[in-house]
């Protein structure tokens, strides 16, 4: 069964690109075009769409406006040529962010993610909220694209002067994000602050001896545990 969707793109260079894409996937049936968000507004006031690709910058009325406005349950796709929005359409819970110009693959993962969301929907009446279903993985915003890093791949965060460095399994990536703020959205089970320059994947401390962490797949790194920290991280694994 074909997904139906919509493209709301005001670059008719874009717009072309986009339809083509669409041509190419057999799992969509494309229902209309829009190069403006208001006449998109009226349409999906009438109509259910279960994929919209939707560009940001659209004149009098955003991609993002249009989302502020109206309570959708399609599935979101971003489409726009300005990385400085990413963050912002994730907080819309928008399923996926595609960065101009992008190739048909990266679109056709999209829109496998757009799939599983809508199986999610259909199976489960509503789609889980993140209290419902673990979060696996977060957006790190890292110079100027955003990353998409694994929980399972987290090893340790490093400050270090102005960043803040995450050591993945295979890689490390640096970002201007601060302890707090990736407090806030990694979850308190995934890591937990340890020490004023160090966070930790609580599933990935191999031993605790002396106030200091030996973790697995870190090499030779000892983390130490400091006094301001060390009342909460116990408490962490505790439970």
């Amino acid at each position: 069964m074909k997904s139906t969707c919509i493209i709301i793109e005001d670059e008719p260079l874009a717009l072309e690109r986009t339809k083509g894409y669409v041509a190419k996937t057999p799992t969509l049936h494309l229902l209309a075009t829009f190069d403006n968000a208001l006449d998109a507004f009226a349409f999906l006031k009438a109509n259910t769409v279960d994929i919209l690709f939707l560009d940001i910058n659209l004149g009098a009325m955003s991609g993002l406006q249009l989302l502020e406005s109206m309570r959708l349950s399609s599935q979101i796709i971003l489409t726009t040529a300005y990385s400085e929005y990413a963050i912002k359409g994730f907080d819309l819970n928008v399923t996926d962010y595609l960065l101009k110009p992008f190739p048909f693959e990266r679109f056709l993962q999209a829109v496998d993610k757009a799939h599983n969301g809508l199986q999610t929907k259909s199976q489960g009446g509503l789609q889980p909220t993140t209290a419902d279903a673990p979060q696996a993985s977060v957006f790190i915003k890292t110079e100027h694209r955003l990353e998409n890093v694994q929980f399972s791949d987290l090893l340790y965060i490093e400050g270090m002067s102005d960043y803040r460095k995450l050591h993945l399994a295979g890689k490390s990536i640096m970002t201007l994000q601060t302890f707090s703020e990736l407090e806030q959205m990694i979850p308190p089970n995934v890591a937990c602050r340890v020490h004023k320059s160090y966070m930790v994947a609580l599933n990935k401390i191999e031993s605790i001896e002396r106030d200091r962490i030996l973790l697995r797949g870190a090499g030779k790194v000892i983390i130490p545990i400091s006094e301001t920290y060390k009342e909460q991280f116990f408490s962490r694994i505790r439970s």
